[in-house]
């Protein structure tokens, strides 16, 4: 049963692309095999086959002439954004914004939104914690989701600059199809009062044609929403109350 699990595991492995992260799960193994699975991939990382990143999470490690290449956060996270091939959660907070370009900053706590697996994990020195997710996520949707997501903590990104932030969450939308900003709008109104005024604002400035009265008449007309946005950082600000 050794032998046949063994090569079972490691045929699967020689499949899997340098760089893959995985667990257990992808290997393909019963319940009753797991103990001799895991001394087969005990033996793999002793060969330096594999690598273990944390307890049950492991990736094949990738060569280059200046050495061995780590995988990059989202691959260390993948066994915890995916269930097989179907995507269930996404990267936010400060991991997300500096790679949306809005935050020099770089935390060693990365959030994981997800809606439906309670994710609290250490890979190296690095906390992975979930926050609950407003939306379903899906391979088609999490780009959405970052966007409401950097709307919604505009005022909690750390070293933010305002101005030029606006400019590129409008680059970023204007880049969307028309039918991924209807997508947008009917996800914001599941979102806080202040996200759903701020979609509304940025979009009131790019488009005259999409239809933004159920954003605004969600709102509260004598609510005001404390972003630090000025008119000159972005000129419909004030039409939807934020200051």
């Amino acid at each position: 049963m050794i032998m046949k699990v063994s090569e079972k595991i490691n045929k699967k492995i020689a499949k899997m692309p340098v760089g893959r992260t995985f667990k257990y799960q992808q290997l393909g193994i019963s319940n009753d095999e797991y103990s001799a699975a895991a001394k087969a991939v005990e033996r793999l990382i002793a060969k330096k086959i594999i690598k273990r990143i944390s307890t049950g999470v492991f990736y094949k490690p990738k060569q280059t002439v200046f050495g061995e290449l780590t995988p990059g956060e989202e691959e260390l996270l993948r066994p915890y954004l995916f269930i097989g091939k179907k995507r269930i959660a996404y990267i936010t907070g400060t991991a997300l914004y500096n790679r949306m370009g809005l935050t020099t900053q770089i935390s060693k706590d990365i959030r994981v939104a997800s809606k439906v697996k309670e994710i609290r994990t250490r890979i190296g020195n690095i906390n992975v914690r979930r926050v609950k997710s407003y939306i379903d996520i899906t391979n088609e949707n999490y780009h959405l989701l970052e966007i409401i997501d950097a709307l919604k903590d505009f005022k909690q990104i750390p070293d933010l600059k305002k101005k030029s932030a606006v400019k590129q969450i409008l680059a970023a939308l204007l880049s969307l199809k028309k039918k991924e900003l209807l997508q947008l709008v009917r996800y914001a109104l599941k979102y806080p009062p202040r996200t759903r005024a701020f979609l509304g604002a940025l979009l009131e400035t790019l488009y005259s044609d999409i239809n933004l009265k159920q954003l605004a008449q969600s709102l509260n007309p004598l609510t005001a929403y404390d972003l630090g946005i000025t008119p000159d950082v972005l000129s419909t600000a004030e039409k939807w109350n934020i200051k």
